[in-house]
């Protein structure tokens, strides 16, 4: 019996083996890049992110090339910086999910109920925004999409939104990238009347689709910030004609606006920053 408890001791105390103390470490130094990237207020080069981590050139070029691989990193048009990708990020929304779901979905509820129409809250993944959560209206009639569906940038309400709150510079970059394809005769498709839709939306402070996605469907949406302004998701309502129109949707703004501002509260960062 003595035998046997000293092999279990023996066992238990086993010392790792290098390659399980690489793989460990490898793991950490994964965590601390993801989470300089998902901290940083704009998307990091392999050089600043050496220069944050204490790590050798070699060995960050590396790990971003295997994390953009598995899609928890995104590269940008420029080739050279990174962002968090669509795999983190859904990561860190289903976290965040768990304890503000029931908070956030009665949000959203509650515009529904004063809407009439469907209501969204959408956040942005390089070149495509992503429906988060979205709460149906009860209509028979009504476009389905489910969490986590993308929609594209150039031709949606929550799209051209988050584009007109980008840096020009920055906007210039994911608008090279983007085929501004016609989804309907009322798609824009020109740079030039892109950049002057987007212009509108910042000095108005909301955007709309006019049947530009889909033939028959009318959206709006306004921005959802953080405590530092920046915009970092959207809220919005789409119906169909002609029971949502236009002047409809433009009448809900303040509706909108006010959703938003307590979307904000189940924002990730909304309590770590402070007022100055």
């Amino acid at each position: 019996m003595a035998k046997a408890a000293k092999q279990q001791l023996e066992s238990v105390e086993k010392p790792e083996k290098p390659e399980e103390r690489d793989n460990a470490s490898a793991m950490l130094r994964a965590l601390d890049l993801l989470g300089e990237i998902a901290r940083s207020e704009t998307p990091l080069g392999v050089p600043e992110l050496c220069v944050r981590l204490s790590l050798p050139k070699p060995t960050v070029h590396r790990l971003c090339q295997k994390l953009e691989a598995e899609s928890y990193l995104l590269r940008e048009p420029d080739g050279r910086r990174f962002a968090v990708g669509p795999r983190f990020l859904r990561m860190g929304f289903d976290m965040l999910r768990n304890s503000v779901s029931t908070e956030r979905r009665g949000i959203l509820e509650a515009l529904v109920d004063v809407a009439g129409e469907t209501c969204n809250f959408v956040t942005r993944v390089g070149s495509e925004a992503i429906y988060l959560d979205r709460v149906e209206a009860a209509w028979p009639l009504r476009l389905h999409l489910e969490v986590g569906s993308r929609v594209p940038m150039h031709c949606t309400a929550s799209g051209k939104l988050f584009l007109s709150a980008m840096r020009p510079v920055q906007r210039r970059r994911i608008l090279e990238t983007l085929h501004l394809k016609a989804q309907t005769p009322n798609t824009i498709t020109t740079v030039e009347a892109l950049d002057a839709e987007l212009e509108r939306i910042a000095k108005n402070g909301y955007s709309t689709d006019d049947q530009e996605f889909l033939e028959g469907l009318v959206a709006i949406a306004v921005p959802v910030k953080d405590r530092r302004g920046t915009v970092v998701a959207a809220v919005a309502c789409h119906g169909p004609l002609p029971r949502f129109s236009l002047e409809k949707a433009r009448a809900l703004v303040p509706n909108l606006k006010e959703a938003a501002e307590r979307l904000q509260a189940t924002l990730p960062d909304s309590g770590d920053v402070t007022d100055d």
